[in-house]
């Protein structure tokens, strides 16, 4: 098990210690992405003008309005990831179906070969007897 990591951050111009298991690069990545959402909606005029309360209110719902688009994203490429498992299921089903017809057709083409031998090999028994008798 990993050890967990304690790093330093800077979110909206103030130092905080973020303790966990991943990487720093990823808290600072964290932190960096929080700092973009923050300066998203400190461009609006109106936001500086509403309570702390209220602009970190805002703050969390942008994130969370980032992260159930991910998760419906997320949720769609699952779906399709699904769907196409299916499709090769049944592809690799249909390919075992034609390859069992193919080995009852090949060994069908092998029989009707040997019966083809037999035939032939018949015709020259029926040719060699009738000429016996002619020359009778």
């Amino acid at each position: 098990m990993s050890s967990k990591n304690l790093t330093e951050v800077i979110i909206d111009g103030k130092i905080y210690e973020l303790s966990g298991y991943e990487s720093e690069e990823y808290l600072q990545k964290v932190a960096s992405y929080i700092n973009g959402k923050i300066g998203e909606v400190k461009k609006d005029v109106r936001f500086r003008r509403m309570s702390p309360e209220v602009q970190r209110t805002l703050v969390e719902l942008n994130i969370a309005d980032d992260f159930y688009k991910a998760k419906k994203q997320v949720d769609l490429l699952e779906a399709e990831l699904d769907n196409k498992d299916q499709q090769l299921y049944n592809l690799k089903c249909e390919l075992i179906a034609t390859q069992i017809r193919l080995k009852a057709s090949e060994k069908e083409v092998t029989n009707m070969q040997k019966e083809i031998v037999d035939y032939q090999k018949e015709i020259i028994r029926f040719e060699t007897e009738l000429r016996e008798r002619s020359k009778k």
